[in-house]
């Protein structure tokens, strides 16, 4: 299989924003993936999608847009699934 790179911007939805649970949530579906995820908040904060400490420093409040950056063999299905994580999850449920 090609390994590419894919980038995807998604607008957190949630309430609360990424706070510590979905945070959580957010890291060990990405952590599922062999693709290297980064997430990118404006034009100078780069993370690594599987780190905690990373996607907590992100500070994502409601209404904040993230491009996320995969790149491997399963880059495509990571930015899915990690999309419908925000998008259609409700994370306090």
């Amino acid at each position: 299989m090609e390994k590419k790179e894919i980038t995807r911007k998604i607008t957190i939805i949630n309430p609360e924003g990424l706070h510590a649970r979905p945070s959580a949530l957010l890291v060990e579906k990405a952590s599922s993936f062999s693709s290297s995820i980064f997430i990118k908040k404006e034009e100078d904060m780069l993370v690594n999608a599987k780190s905690i400490m990373g996607v907590l420093a992100l500070g994502a409040s409601k209404g904040t847009s993230l491009t996320f950056i995969a790149e491997g063999t399963d880059a495509e299905k990571a930015l899915d699934e990690l999309e419908h994580l925000i998008i259609k999850r409700t994370f306090d449920e």
